[in-house]
């Protein structure tokens, strides 16, 4: 018996120092790569113009109030952003089609329409509460006749053909679609580049990334070149560019928000993991723009429900626990944790519990596990649109030469999944069974009332290509996905760096009105957003 106990310490001491070795070799190759990176990348990048006109500054519930009270007009408005996209896109490239023309069409209309007093102000909000206020989306939401690419090269061509639900949810509300943002390829990477319409640059830094999929989205969001989008997550393309850029965005609960009209279409089995979602400047926006995105499954939230701060029971996570292939979580992000965490028992005597959950460890493989499906297409499929197969390796070799219609993240993506674990194998099943454990926990921790704190990225957005060297830092928001519960983003301002910080709060299924509330508080208590470039 004693001789049995030996062997079993010595197996787990084994297996811990085999962890340990991994982690040591990850963070020198971190540490390494990063001084690489910043040999070709050091310096602020270049300058985006200052912000002058303080319509741009203005959140798109306070344009829509100014329009419809008719201290601004809606072609001035939708002029005044139309020519901040025409200052910025030369330098950050994250708007990829546009309606301009036509869009100022629809505000003469609806300037015309406010100016005749049809309509009482109050019916206005009432029935078309963002009435002349212009919004952008990203290049996978069908916006009629304009570019529906994913940032596939073999639909460098395509336009979509009919709107979106949500967007025809956004026109029936009274806002004027104007602007297609840059996606990365098939929308499943955290650096926005395709090789349709190339790379999108940071609004505070263009050495470093503004992340993805919904990239070009949170870029145009944060350097003032629209008032109000929409993005679609599956793995945190709505909350790491939203990080990334310093701004505000929502994830929903599952089966909130009609995924009808992206593209690619996820298979059935995965679409509960997908939700389009609000990314915009101020809080403010968030609960509106969700009201009526969400359609008819309005009535499953409770977005009218008034939120006290001081009913809300708080928990909060540093970190992940320490994944091996998962870089720290920068001390900075750490410390805007701590600063809501205080100011929370300062301002409300609520004090928010720390909590260690084992199972946020194996985020990332449970994410890739989750979406394996029986008889759903590969990555390399769908890097052909599903019209036939990528080889890797011959794609890898064109893509040396300057040849590959394609990015090599992208072709490493489909790689990896070539070489990942399989659908039914022992450890897909172990897998989806801690996701399974890992939600009944939360759940049970969380309840109705409660929100749980936790980094939305484990740094600061990084230089161009680095995240090909932490390719699964992802797994931060990654995991909310496959759990299928509601994610807010909350900007907590800039690094000593200069770069946009914050974190994510997460609740139960169909609480999405209690993280909204807390990033109204953080926006309130410590500023929220932080305008790029203005001037003073």
């Amino acid at each position: 018996m004693k001789s049995i106990c030996i062997i079993q310490m010595s197996s787990s001491w084994t297996k811990e120092l085999k962890i340990i070795c991994k982690r040591l070799l990850f963070q020198l190759i971190q540490v390494v790569t990063h001084g690489l990176f910043w040999l070709v990348y050091h310096g602020s990048g270049e300058k985006i113009p200052a912000i002058e006109n303080p319509l741009l500054l203005d959140s798109a519930s306070a344009l829509a109030h100014k329009i419809r009270t008719r201290k601004v007009t809606s072609v001035e408005v939708i002029k005044t952003f139309i020519a901040r996209i025409k200052e910025i896109n030369p330098i950050l490239n994250c708007v990829v089609d546009e309606r301009f023309n036509e869009a100022l069409e629809d505000a003469r209309k609806v300037d015309e329409f406010i100016q005749s007093g049809n309509k009482s102000v109050q019916d206005i909000e009432k029935d078309t509460p963002f009435l002349g206020v212009p919004f952008s989306t990203k290049d996978c939401v069908r916006v009629k006749d304009l570019s529906l690419t994913a940032g596939l090269y073999c639909r460098r061509n395509e336009k979509a053909k009919e709107d979106a639900d949500t967007i025809r949810l956004m026109r029936q509300a009274g806002a004027i679609p104007f602007a297609i943002t840059n996606v990365s390829e098939v929308c499943m990477w955290w650096e926005t580049i395709n090789t349709v319409y190339g790379r999108s640059n940071n609004p505070y830094n263009t050495n470093h990334i503004v992340g993805g999929s919904s990239g070009g989205e949170g870029c145009v969001l944060a350097a003032a070149g629209s008032p109000l989008g929409l993005g679609a997550d599956i793995g945190g393309s709505i909350r790491m560019p939203c990080f990334f850029n310093g701004i505000f965005g929502h994830k929903p609960s599952k089966g909130i928000v009609s995924n009808h009209g992206q593209h690619p279409y996820p298979p059935e089995e995965l679409e509960s993991f997908l939700s389009i979602g609000p990314m915009c400047k101020h809080a403010v926006d968030l609960l509106p723009t969700l009201r009526i995105i969400a359609g008819k499954n309005v009535d499953k939230l409770q977005l009218d429900k008034k939120v006290d701060i001081r009913n809300i029971k708080f928990y909060y996570m540093e970190d992940d626990g320490g994944t091996a292939t998962v870089s720290p979580v920068d001390p900075e992000i750490k410390k805007v944790l701590h600063r809501a965490v205080l100011h929370l028992d300062k301002e409300y005597g609520v004090k928010a519990q720390k909590i260690h959950i084992r199972k946020m460890k194996n985020s990332g493989a449970i994410w890739f596990a989750k979406l394996k499906t029986k008889n759903g297409p590969a990555f390399s499929e769908l890097l052909l649109d599903c019209k036939g197969s990528v080889n890797v390796y011959w794609e890898l070799l064109k893509w040396l030469v300057g040849m590959s219609n394609h990015t090599f993240s992208g072709l490493v993506t489909a790689l990896i999944e070539n070489w990942g674990m399989k659908y039914g194998s022992e450890e897909h099943s172990y897998l989806v069974d801690k996701c399974n454990q890992l939600h009944e926990e939360l759940e049970e921790i969380l309840g109705n009332d409660g929100v749980l704190l936790y980094p939305t990225h484990p740094t600061p957005a990084p230089f161009h290509n680095e995240p090909l060297m932490k390719p699964f830092n992802f797994s931060y928001t990654s995991i909310f996905n496959v759990l299928e519960l509601p994610a807010t983003h909350c900007a907590m301002g800039l690094s000593s760096q200069g770069l946009p910080i914050g974190f994510q709060a997460v609740a139960s299924l169909y609480q999405d009105h209690l993280t909204i509330a807390v990033a109204l508080e953080m926006e309130r208590a410590f500023g929220g957003w932080v305008p790029p470039s203005m001037t003073v």
